[in-house]
């Protein structure tokens, strides 16, 4: 990006960067026992569509500034190249999403279709359905399909065939509370259909994975590896099932095997490396650190294509991209609701009785970021209530892909944060759950919770009514 262009969208989010730090106020109060201030002196109190938009409360005014041009190319749609406007052009030859925005709509959490009949033909676009095959790469991730790739990406540029389509097909599974009360969950199943390019690898596995909010991710990846380490090796000790492990990933940005946090296989370990993935894989922008477009040999019309050769200039400049990190590094998580209720402390004390809080761990005390300059001293030092452990946990034979992620196995997953969770509701319209949307609501996922949380579950499923009322209240209020 041109020194120019730089200044023009400055000059373009000066009104959106004032509006921004009127409407912040960060959360009261120097003692927190209850968790409210979810991000320390980051919080903000926040609610309605915008809740998760918000920078963090005590980053200076040059930091804000940097927030707001970040802001400005995560929510811009990328065009097709060649283009007049060439700071923002580069986009697929294919891709799932033309911005960021596409995918993280209000910076919050995407959704599947909904089900009717059991059968759903709308693309489900913040939806990405993970590819591979078995074997590793040359880094010990997964062995990409010869064909499609790593990912299913259903758009395509001009006079280029999109890869394909997605069908969901939901099945309802019944059960039922001690207490009588039935429930019905709805299982996904996915087909690819209108391949574009041939039939797929039939060994090739399939993993669907949902767009989740971004609030306090510069705070994730400012915790301590100690602890994260020191997690594992706690529940190692304790009695029970619950034994949760790091995942180890090759990171593009450190040049080197780190400590994955990021993604429901925490398969990443890096802000930079998330962020410059997902220009590459989902909008087709390329950049210094993955140079090479997505076009696997076998895509003739997409290697055709103006922006399809791997011989050209990264599509986005270091600058840009960094400024889009620092975005997503200091957006704040908003501050709790009804914490002091007895409804919701009724619900906290049965959270921590079920065991949810050895998975969900409620808090942590911050360090140093692995790549200062693309973060915010003001992450640093902060008591923080994310409720995760950051690990991975075998979560039982109904949420397994069967597909291997570095050291993740087919039936793992990352322990999500529980901050915000509340909120998606007023920032997406929707309540959607899990690393693919199945669950309707805090009670549904507890529900799908199996494996090392079966346990956990079980005693869910004794709670009579009022006392899971409360447990849902209690989660609804992070």
């Amino acid at each position: 990006m041109t020194r120019a262009a730089w200044l023009v969208a400055v000059i373009a989010v000066a009104g959106l960067g004032a509006a921004v730090h009127a409407g912040l106020q960060a959360a009261p109060g120097a003692g927190d026992p209850l968790g409210e201030m979810t991000g320390g002196q980051t919080t903000v109190h926040a609610n309605g569509k915008n809740a998760f938009s918000f920078p963090a409360a005590n980053l200076t005014d040059e930091e804000r500034t940097r927030f707001v041009i970040g802001n400005s190319f995560f929510k811009r749609n990328w065009v097709e190249a060649p283009a007049s406007t060439t700071a923002r052009d580069g986009l697929g030859p294919h891709f799932l999403a033309r911005s960021c925005a596409g995918c993280h709509l209000f910076d919050g959490r995407g959704e599947p279709p909904p089900w009717r009949k059991g059968l759903s033909d709308e693309q489900p676009l913040a939806l990405l359905i993970r590819l591979s095959v078995p074997g590793t790469d040359a880094h010990g991730g997964p062995r990409h399909e010869a064909v499609y790739g790593d990912q299913f990406n259903t758009a395509a540029n001009q006079n280029v065939k999109p890869e394909g389509e997605v069908v969901m097909r939901w099945k309802p599974l019944g059960g039922r509370f001690a207490d009588g009360s039935r429930y019905t969950l709805q299982q996904p199943h996915y087909e690819l259909r209108s391949l574009g390019y041939g039939p797929l690898d039939p060994k090739t596995l399939m993993s669907p994975r949902i767009a989740p909010q971004i609030i306090g991710v510069g705070l994730l990846e400012s915790i301590a590896e100690q602890d994260i380490v020191a997690n594992a090796a706690n529940q190692a000790a304790q009695p029970g099932p619950i034994k949760g492990q790091p995942n180890r990933v090759w990171d593009a940005f450190a040049g080197r095997e780190m400590l994955g946090r990021f993604g429901w296989k925490a398969n990443v370990a890096t802000l930079a490396h998330q962020t410059a993935g997902a220009f590459h894989g989902d909008i087709g922008i390329t950049s210094r650190h993955f140079p090479a477009e997505t076009c696997t040999p076998a895509q003739k019309d997409c290697l055709a294509a103006p922006n399809g050769s791997n011989d050209a200039q990264p599509e986005i400049e270091d600058e840009t991209l960094e400024q889009v990190v620092f975005y997503q590094a200091t957006v704040a998580p908003p501050a709790r609701r009804d914490v002091r209720e007895p409804q919701v402390l009724q619900g906290q004390r049965l959270f921590a009785q079920a065991r949810c809080a050895v998975c969900h761990r409620p808090s942590y005390k911050t360090a140093e970021g692995p790549f200062p300059r693309l973060t915010s001293r003001a992450l640093q030092g902060q008591t923080i209530w994310p409720y995760t452990d950051l690990l991975l946990h075998d979560m039982g034979d109904a949420l397994a892909d069967g597909r291997p992620d570095f050291l993740a196995n087919g039936r793992q997953w990352k322990t999500p944060p529980l901050w915000g969770i509340g909120l998606i509701r007023d920032v997406n319209g929707h309540t959607r759950l899990m690393h693919d949307g199945r669950a309707n609501g805090v009670l549904e996922a507890i529900l799908w919770h199996g494996g090392e949380a079966e346990a956990s579950k079980q005693q869910v499923l004794q709670m009579k009514k009022p006392e899971r009322d409360a447990l849902v209240r209690f989660v609804e209020s992070l």
